[in-house]
């Protein structure tokens, strides 16, 4: 992120916001004087943040300052945040989107035809272990938000703005598949008689580790699959219910095609 790019506006420092906020911070990207902060309820990594020299809800004509503004507000509320914030932007100032669903054209106009990228991240920004789609028709843009982000995890540039759709339900909306299934597989550990603290030990230190281990060895998942199921063991007993007819392939090809429809419905 080149110094021309700073400072950062974050309107809506919640969930999201909040992750990434703590995840520049973390990485060193955007020092606490980098951030102008905007939310009418900030969540605890803005209030650090301001605690840390970051500007917390400022009189209007201090958003003039930003040449960056990462809009993560809820899509239900962006026409009226877009519209009370635009009109005391620089004109030079970029608009970063995480708004799920809501095209760039649309944004752009809202915010006076300022340049827009698109961008899907994850909660896991925060730790530096995110992961972010962009999509700019502006390519320098979208260069210097690939390099904002980088520090927070890995970045995909889709080649179409369409696609966000996708990334959304693929990766955007993807760690509460992961926590649903944690919490399924704990409850299913309870019901076979393990007590709650021991089923959530051992379920949580075991998802952790076989997705550091993913990371660690490059593998592709079938192998690693694979190497823990024995012909006729316990593991393919269990696969052959995760993995029929009516198993974890449909279901989640199901629930990615539930989040794009949602995903486009918000646009309109």
């Amino acid at each position: 992120m080149t110094s021309g790019r700073l400072p950062i506006l974050v309107a809506g420092a919640g969930a999201m916001g909040g992750a990434l906020i703590a995840g520049w911070r973390r990485a060193g990207v955007a020092k606490g004087g980098d951030l102008i902060l905007r939310d009418p309820h900030p969540g605890r990594e803005a209030l650090a943040a301001a605690a840390a020299g970051a500007t917390l809800n400022p009189d209007d004509e201090i958003l003039k300052r930003a040449r960056t503004v990462v809009f993560a507000v809820k899509p239900q509320i962006w026409r009226v945040v877009a519209s009370e914030i635009a009109p005391h932007l620089a004109l030079e100032a970029a608009i970063i989107s995480v708004v799920a669903g809501v095209a760039a054209a649309d944004l752009s106009e809202v915010f006076g035809g300022r340049s827009v990228a698109r961008v899907m991240p994850t909660l896991g920004a925060a730790i530096g272990q995110g992961s972010t789609a962009i999509w700019s028709a502006d390519t320098s843009l979208a260069e210097d938000v690939a390099a904002l982000f980088q520090p927070l995890g890995a970045v995909t540039r889709l080649p179409n703005e369409d696609l966000m759709h996708v990334a959304t339900a693929a990766s955007g909306s993807a760690p509460a598949y992961l926590y649903a299934f944690i919490e399924a597989l704990e409850a299913g550990a309870v019901e076979a008689g393990l007590s709650a603290d021991d089923a959530a030990r051992m379920v949580r230190a075991t998802i952790c580790g076989a997705a550091a281990l993913l990371a660690a060895s490059g593998e592709d998942p079938a192998h690693l699959r694979r190497q823990v199921t024995s012909p006729g063991g316990t593991t393919q007993a269990a696969l052959e219910v995760l993995m029929s007819e009516q198993g974890l392939t449909p279901l989640l090809a199901h629930a990615v095609k539930a989040a794009v429809d949602r995903s486009r419905e918000l646009g309109l």
